[in-house]
């Protein structure tokens, strides 16, 4: 399951959680659907891997995947040259 769609249902579940709280203790209707909406709003604009068209890795404006041979750590950081684990310097990917 994709993060974008397990954050909608876990808003949803919230969200359909407040407004029974909310209308068990005030006897009122409240609906509180718009939190399943908050990751739609903020898609493609950065800090995701997906871009605005849905495919993964299509963003040419992000730095180069940067990987340590030893231990497999990766980063798109431009501030790291070598591995924090154990000082190998990492390789373009």
């Amino acid at each position: 399951m994709r993060s974008r769609t397990a954050t909608a249902l876990v808003g949803l579940a919230a969200g359909l959680a407040v407004s029974l709280a909310a209308w068990y203790y005030f006897d009122t209707l409240v609906v509180f659907f718009v939190l399943p909406f908050v990751p739609i709003l903020f898609r493609g604009r950065g800090g995701s891997p997906d871009s605005a068209d849905g495919r993964v890795g299509a963003a040419t404006d992000a730095p180069p995947v940067k990987e340590c041979p030893r231990c497999g750590f990766r980063t798109r950081d431009p501030e790291f040259s070598h591995c924090p684990r154990d000082g190998t310097s990492l390789e373009r990917r």
